[in-house]
């Protein structure tokens, strides 16, 4: 056997032992990790839930329109509510609007402008 094929053996026997080590070092996420994502998916989705629903009721209802929230509040688990500092309430606008989004609804549970309770579930 060549020098040649010996070092093109020893590159072959290289990247097989790589692989095997790759292979075998995969390990399955622990029940803690699991949880873990599990309930980072679910705030993204409530989060992102109330960033679509909030504006569009905010708008119907007064007429302006809400982009970015001045303040959330969440448990991280079950609601996320949304809150507004209105910037025309001298013209017609609101002075704050509260939006609270329950996870187990799948939709909104309470609405709040200017101290107005206009949904509540």
């Amino acid at each position: 056997m060549s020098e040649t094929m010996k070092v093109v053996l020893a590159v072959v026997g290289v990247f097989v032992a790589g692989f095997i080590m790759v292979g075998l070092s995969k390990e399955e996420p622990t029940i803690a990790q699991k949880e873990a994502s599990s309930t980072i998916r679910n705030l993204v989705a409530i989060q992102t839930m109330a960033s679509e629903k909030c504006p569009v009721i905010i708008k119907e209802k007064t007429g302006e329109q809400v982009y970015f929230p001045t303040e959330t509040k969440s448990d991280k688990e079950s609601y996320v509510t949304l809150i507004w500092v209105g910037e025309n309430a001298k013209t017609g606008g609101f002075k704050k609007a509260s939006c609270t989004l329950l996870a187990s609804l799948g939709g909104i549970s309470e609405l709040v402008i200017d101290d107005k309770v206009i949904i509540k579930k």
